[in-house]
């Protein structure tokens, strides 16, 4: 089917096209290669797929799985919890399942960085959030209107993004048009930073002299972009190692009951805030 194929390509491309996936990779694969396990890296991005993977699993091609869910709504870390299989999850399932998993505190993140544009002066702030249907999307905007909200400011003119560097550059067009005297951005991730800036500069605003802009992550996009990005650290490789050591030991004890792992955020200041 040339439609499937397509639409099958599109989403890899996406995802080696977002330097998170390949920093989660890095993170399993250096945990377990010292101790000669392999990891196979199988796309779950359809009813048949997700099918394919529990079958992959039920039939012992595969210890377990560490999964890298980014919807809310996706099945597959309640089919594989209900299959028995084990299983680690990245980021906080949406729906309660009872199954490992190692997520960052967002909310706390973002607020990170409505604390740090609040203290460089700036007062009309706006944010590009993540798509509302991700958990971590909403929760950093959730964070970061509750720290504005508790520093005087109870609204927060948004504009939802894609995670995508496009969907940050239409989402800071629009916040241009609707503020055009805003004098600080907090984007979701480091990727709608870029957009936000390239977009800022074609209009002629000056980074962070005229408009202040934050990330989120500290990926590769925030030191290659101009000016560097001041971007909140999420340790993906640290999580994803832990994910890794996780399931290892769920291996070793199938007993052990589900477990979770918060890794705490920093803020990384650099030249853009």
């Amino acid at each position: 089917d040339g439609t499937g194929s397509t639409a099958a390509g599109s989403f890899t491309s996406r995802v080696f096209a977002d330097p998170f996936f390949g920093r989660v990779v890095t993170g399993v694969v250096n945990h377990l290669r010292p101790q000669g396990m392999h990891p196979v890296l199988m796309f779950a991005e359809t009813s048949p797929a997700r099918e394919e993977v529990v079958s992959y699993l039920r039939q012992g091609s595969a210890d377990g799985a560490l999964i890298v869910s980014t919807h809310a709504k996706d099945p597959l870390p309640g089919m594989v919890t209900e299959a028995g299989l084990p299983a680690v999850l990245y980021a906080r399932p949406a729906r309660p399942v009872p199954i490992s998993y190692v997520d960052l505190a967002h909310r706390d993140g973002a607020g990170l960085a409505a604390e740090h544009l609040l203290a460089r002066g700036c007062r009309r702030i706006a944010t590009i959030s993540g798509p509302l249907d991700v958990p971590a999307g909403q929760e950093r905007l959730e964070g970061f209107r509750d720290t504005m909200a508790r520093r005087g400011h109870p609204y927060v003119p948004t504009v939802e993004g894609q995670f995508t560097q496009e969907s940050g550059e239409t989402a800071m067009e629009r916040l241009l048009v609707e503020h055009p005297g805003l004098d600080g951005v907090f984007a979701a991730n480091d990727l709608m930073a870029v957009g936000a800036c390239h977009v800022l500069r074609e209009h002629g605003r000056r980074i962070p002299e005229d408009v202040a802009v934050i990330g989120f992550d500290d990926s590769s996009a925030a030191s290659t972009c101009r000016p560097p990005l001041t971007t909140v650290r999420q340790p993906v490789e640290d999580m994803a190692a832990e994910m890794a050591r996780l399931l290892v030991d769920r291996l070793a004890a199938p007993d052990r009951p589900a477990t979770s792992v918060i890794f705490e955020p920093v803020l990384v200041v650099r030249d853009s805030a």
